[in-house]
């Protein structure tokens, strides 16, 4: 197979440049869409779930009751979770036996797809719309569960499901 052949005018490249030129030309004029990160801040379009958080419930206490099926409903493996026993001091209304010991979420994994919030019955974890999440260090994106409790806090949740009525 051969190459096409030139034409006069293919071959003195000018009405590339010009072509090239006016392209140029057409966005002087156009209004700047610049951001001053810091202090001008992103609103959200389109469809970014956000950061998964844990959050507590009215009471105070982790609504996460260690089932793990987040863990096990993560692509790429970014949670993991350690169970443990709830504290005994914890009121005699909340049938909850265990909660975790330590919950991490690396965001440098994370996909950010949503599967464990839709995945957990107990509605403990949600996707915060934050979109800032940023650290020096690999360690510093690992976020253990007091950190998850911090960015997600509490929730207001009309459905008490673990109260007596």
């Amino acid at each position: 197979m051969l190459r096409p052949k030139l034409t006069f005018l293919d071959r003195l490249y000018l009405p590339q440049i010009l072509a090239g030129m006016w392209t140029t030309l057409k966005h002087i004029p156009r209004r700047r869409f610049t951001r001053q990160y810091p202090e001008e801040k992103f609103k959200l379009l389109g469809k970014y779930r956000g950061a998964p958080v844990l959050v507590r419930n009215q009471a105070g206490q982790v609504k996460c009751v260690s089932c793990q099926l987040c863990e096990f409903v993560c692509p790429p493996k970014a949670i993991r979770l350690f169970p443990g026993q709830r504290d005994q001091a914890a009121p005699v209304e909340a049938k909850i036996e265990k909660e975790p010991q330590d919950f991490v979420i690396d965001m440098t994994r994370c996909i950010y797809c949503g599967m464990c919030e839709e995945v957990c019955p107990e509605q403990a974890i949600f996707l915060k719309k934050d979109f800032a999440i940023a650290g020096y260090k690999r360690t510093e994106l690992q976020f253990h569960k007091d950190k998850l409790l911090e960015l997600g806090g509490v929730h207001e949740d009309p459905i008490c499901k673990w109260k007596n009525k």
